[in-house]
């Protein structure tokens, strides 16, 4: 199994820029893609970024695809979000996702069988 755990979420006026990240432990090595999902109150979890290990390819959500950049270091398994001209639409909890196997739809959460708890973001 693969543990994730984030960190860097916090509050920041809008325009502003905020730093995610993403720390990965247990069977890393079984990781096949990760990806950045965010949920605000009441709405659905939504996905926001995608890499994959091996190659790095990026896949982004057209909503923040000029602001936020995905990036990893395979070396320490982490996994970062760089997020830039913040506005507060952005105010949500910000999810950490591993996939183990093959995926077909980045964008799904289905795709993805590991979890972190979450970072909050709030954006004013």
């Amino acid at each position: 199994d693969v543990q994730l755990v984030e960190s860097g979420g916090g509050s920041v006026q809008a325009g502003g820029s905020l730093r995610l990240s993403c720390a990965a432990s247990g069977d890393t090595y079984r990781r096949n893609r990760m990806a950045w999902f965010r949920q605000a109150p009441g709405k659905e979890r939504d996905f926001m970024a995608s890499i994959t290990t091996g190659d790095g390819s990026l896949y982004y959500a057209d909503s923040v695809k000029s602001r936020f950049t995905i990036s990893q270091d395979n070396a320490k398994n982490k996994v970062y979000l760089q997020m830039n001209s913040l506005k507060p639409d952005d105010t949500a909890s910000y999810y950490c996702a591993a996939s183990t196997a093959i995926v077909f739809d980045c964008r799904l959460r289905g795709s993805y069988n590991c979890w972190g708890q979450g970072t909050q973001v709030t954006v004013s």
